[in-house]
């Protein structure tokens, strides 16, 4: 919407005072708005460069710390230390909550990838002991949290840096669950989906949590292209838990 010339006379007597716009030829007025304008670029610049995703690998945000609690439905509790710059700080999302309570027990080994300060994977190695837990992130703050809260509740789970699946070359799972960085792009969760599969045994079966108006429906719907089967788990408030199963 164009301004009218009012606007634009009280927008220049905002910035210049009566004395200063008597002294000023027009020429000289345009120049010194020209040359604020260039000077404000760098600060906007700046925002943008200290604005940093969790999905960053080495967080420069400072870092503060909330304590957490997380309560199933079988009213065990988890208490958990969630740092800025890591997904999930203010509060325990529920998507995850969805997926925690909700997952279906495969197998042995379970791989919970991208997991944050390690909520998911350290609730369900306490609720199921005699499974294997992995869990993995590429912001390493989120690993070096995950190992705290880990130790704080007593969760005797195998902790790695890195993106995706470069921490588990030579590994396969039994189940790999996720709450998948949406907003990092479809090319992050199309590869965790497709090298999920590489990483799966036989009968295996890939868990994810997403809301399905918000991203949710193109996951569920790789997941049927890779695996050739998809079924929702669960549907509540808007999330899914989708599965899918390698077969022979």
């Amino acid at each position: 919407m164009k301004k009218n010339r009012e606007e634009e006379r009280e927008e220049v007597v905002d910035l210049f005072s009566s004395d200063e716009l008597y002294n000023l030829k027009v020429d000289e007025v345009i120049k010194i708005l020209n040359e604020r304008e260039k000077n404000s670029k760098p600060i906007e610049e700046e925002k943008e460069k200290i604005f940093e995703h969790y999905y960053t690998e080495n967080p420069t945000s400072e870092l503060t710390i909330k304590e957490l609690t997380f309560v199933l439905h079988n009213s065990h509790i988890y208490k958990l230390k969630a740092p800025s710059g890591v997904y999930g700080k203010k509060r325990i999302d529920r998507a995850s909550a969805l997926l925690i309570e909700n997952v279906e027990i495969t197998g042995k080994k379970l791989l919970d990838i991208g997991c944050g300060y390690g909520v998911i994977g350290i609730v369900l190695k306490k609720e199921n002991p005699n499974i294997e837990v992995f869990m993995s992130d590429i912001n390493n703050r989120a690993v070096q949290f995950t190992k705290i809260n880990a130790k704080d509740n007593n969760a005797n789970v195998e902790v790695r840096s890195g993106y995706l699946f470069e921490p588990w070359k030579d590994e396969k799972f039994d189940m790999i669950i996720s709450n998948p960085p949406i907003v990092a792009g479809k090319h992050v969760w199309m590869k965790l989906i497709e090298d999920g599969f590489k990483h799966l045994n036989t009968e295996g079966t890939m868990q994810l949590v997403a809301f399905h108006n918000k991203g949710g429906k193109r996951i569920k719907e790789y997941m049927k292209n890779i695996f050739g089967n998809v079924t929702d788990v669960v549907k509540s408030g808007g999330a899914r838990v989708y599965k899918s199963v390698k077969e022979d």
